[in-house]
């Protein structure tokens, strides 16, 4: 029997939760009065007008965790909001490419390459790079991914900071070995005295909806046991800037995924200065007591779209989503805690782990596969952590365990409806 049979004839079994009550409030759904037709915007957020878009100047300038270059050394991140500092509204590619070249403007020994890097890339990360910085610190490469890694933990191992490209995430498989038993093992096998710290390999992500089976991969957990090797994903402008240069001057080699879809459609201000943001530091978006739900990259938005789904469902999906729970647990409204890992190797475990002790409940979302995704580490991390504390199972909800499809790629994704389910499925445990 083949994957794609196995794993669709799975599938009824995987979404019980809605699926049984919709099948058992039939009856009562007819009795319900005719509901208004949807706006035609939609009735939940969209990542344009996200709440956890930065859309002002000091809403930006005091992102948390923000560390402007020119700060006083030891000072509170608070500290670093001085007079005079500007922002300028961005999408995401365009804070990537704005991250570039402030690397490239402070650091001499820094290149930035890759296929089709010198006119701007595929999604133009890189336009006007090469004008602005030479076509000798910012050039095109032969189409060999292996190559292209190869040649950049020579040069890091020289001492320069190497920016390099993956077109897509979907072709970092050739440079695996490279990457896994090289640039990660690079500093273990010399004993420390040298190492490959200044390389970073940028690479887009996960899926936009028509990429099919060779452009919508998420390629994140392949790297869980390339020990020596950083992952970071970013959700946001601000954070595609701030973890990119953060990513770039760490002493470590960092692989750096960006959710493709995001790279237009994520829109905020964003500080011109030079600025990073930390890395293996979790993020809370919104704090809460019933329930934590730890994502990265695109599923934040859907998770966000779950919650509001969560506290104000729309008559189709009301008859699904209970008030109360037994005597106690509220269900409707319930206090979510929403986390962003941010950087997935090595995860940010005591963020995570004090989150659930509070809420005694945990949903991880990703688009990557269920089976071998991060999302199993962390839910056994936390078992282990936090058993006594739980009240119900962690939760996961991912990715159909499937080569992406050619066409209805988003049934094969966790959207807001999905993550409703597990979210309610977990309260009502």
């Amino acid at each position: 029997m083949s994957l794609t049979t196995t794993t669709l004839r799975r599938l009824p079994r995987r979404l019980p939760l809605l699926s049984q009550r919709r099948t058992n409030t039939t009856a009562a759904a007819d009795n319900l009065p005719a509901a208004e037709p949807p706006q035609a915007g939609g009735s939940i957020p969209t990542v344009a007008k996200s709440a956890f878009m930065r859309n002002t100047r000091e809403q930006a300038l005091r992102a948390p965790g923000i560390t402007f270059a020119d700060a006083a050394p030891g000072s509170a991140p608070s500290g670093n909001l001085v007079g005079g500092r500007e922002t300028r509204k961005m999408n995401m590619y365009q804070a990537i490419r704005d991250a570039m070249s402030v690397c490239l403007a402070t650091d001499d020994n820094a290149v930035v390459f890759g296929e089709d890097v010198a006119f701007g890339g595929v999604f133009r990360c890189t336009m006007g790079l090469a004008e602005e910085f030479g076509r000798e610190r910012v050039f095109n490469t032969p189409l060999t991914e292996q190559g292209i890694a190869g040649f950049a933990i020579g040069l890091a191992s020289m001492g320069h900071t190497a920016v390099a490209e993956m077109q897509f995430g979907d072709y970092i498989f050739p440079a695996f070995d490279q990457l896994v038993n090289e640039a990660a093992k690079f500093r273990y096998r010399s004993g420390g005295k040298f190492d490959v710290g200044g390389l970073t390999i940028r690479a887009p992500c996960m899926a936009v909806g028509h990429g099919g089976l060779y452009h919508s991969q998420s390629v994140e957990h392949f790297f869980m046991g390339a020990h020596g090797l950083k992952v970071v994903i970013p959700r946001s402008p601000i954070q595609a800037k701030g973890l990119l240069l953060a990513a770039i001057r760490d002493p470590n080699p960092v692989i750096f995924l960006e959710p493709k879809t995001l790279y237009r459609s994520a829109v905020e201000q964003v500080p011109i200065d030079d600025f990073t943001l930390p890395l293996s530091k979790a993020e809370i978006l919104t704090p809460g007591s019933d329930v934590t739900v730890l994502t990265y990259g695109t599923p934040v938005y859907h998770c966000e779209s779950a919650i509001h789904l969560l506290s104000s469902p729309p008559p189709s999906l009301a008859p699904h989503v209970p008030q109360v729970q037994g005597a106690q647990q509220k269900i409707r409204g319930a206090s979510v805690e929403l986390i962003d890992l941010r950087t997935i190797v090595p995860w940010d475990i005591e963020t995570v782990v004090q989150s659930v002790e509070k809420t005694g409940r945990l949903v991880i979302v990703h688009e990557a596969g269920r089976q071998g995704g991060i999302g199993g580490e962390i839910a056994a991390e936390v078992q282990k952590r936090c058993f006594l504390k739980l009240k119900a199972p962690v939760k996961r909800v991912a990715g159909t365990d499937a080569p992406n499809g050619l066409q209805y790629e988003k049934f094969q994704l966790p959207d807001q409806v999905r993550i409703l389910d597990a979210i309610v499925e977990t309260l009502s445990y």
